[in-house]
C-alpha cells in the first residue's frame, strides 16, 4: 500500500515536516507502507536540482521563475496521487487552511477514488464544506486514525 501524506507546508513550521516524519515512521514499521512524503521529496528536489535558491524569497523576487518552480511540484505531487497512491492521509490545521495545496490534493485524490483519512483537532464548522465532501473518514487525533489503520490495513 502507499499513502500520501496531505497537509500545510508552505505556511507551516519545517514545512509541515514534523509530523509527516512521525506519521511515516509508523506507517512504515507498523504497517509496511510505502509514503510519499512531500515535503521530503520538495527538500530532495530543491538540494540535487535548485541547490543555490532560496525558494521562498524567490516568491517577492522572481515571481515567474518561482511559479515555475511550484507547477514542477504541484506535477510530481498530483502524479504521486493520481498514478501511485492508495490513500492519503490529511491533517489540517490553519497552514493548510491558508494554502491551497491541501485542497486540490483532496480534490485530486477524491476524484480518483482514493481514500482520504482526515486528520484535524479543528472544530468541523470551521472546515470548508468542499474539503470534508473530499473525506472518507474523519478523526480527531493521530492516535485514533492510527488505530483505524492498524486495525483495518494491517
Amino acid at each position: 500500500m502507499n499513502a500520501y501524506l496531505s497537509g500545510g507546508m508552505e505556511y507551516a513550521n519545517n514545512d509541515g515536516g514534523d509530523w509527516r516524519e512521525e506519521l511515516q515512521k509508523f506507517l512504515v514499521a507498523e504497517l509496511h507502507h510505502e509514503v510519499f512524503n512531500p515535503t521530503q521529496k520538495s527538500r530532495e528536489l530543491f538540494s540535487t536540482k535548485y541547490n543555490n535558491i532560496d525558494f521562498r524569497k524567490l516568491k517577492f523576487e522572481n515571481i515567474e521563475r518561482y511559479t515555475e518552480i511550484v507547477r514542477e511540484l504541484v506535477e510530481i505531487d498530483s502524479e504521486e496521487i493520481a498514478e501511485r497512491s492508495d490513500y492519503v492521509i490529511c491533517y489540517w490545521d490553519e497552514s493548510a487552511a491558508k494554502g491551497a495545496g491541501t485542497k486540490g490534493e483532496l480534490t485530486l485524490a477524491k476524484y480518483f477514488g482514493k481514500p482520504v483519512y482526515f486528520v484535524s483537532s479543528m472544530p468541523l464548522q470551521e472546515i470548508p464544506g468542499w474539503v470534508l465532501g473530499c473525506c472518507t473518514l474523519l478523526f480527531t487525533n493521530f492516535d485514533d486514525m492510527k488505530a483505524f489503520l492498524r486495525k483495518e490495513m494491517h
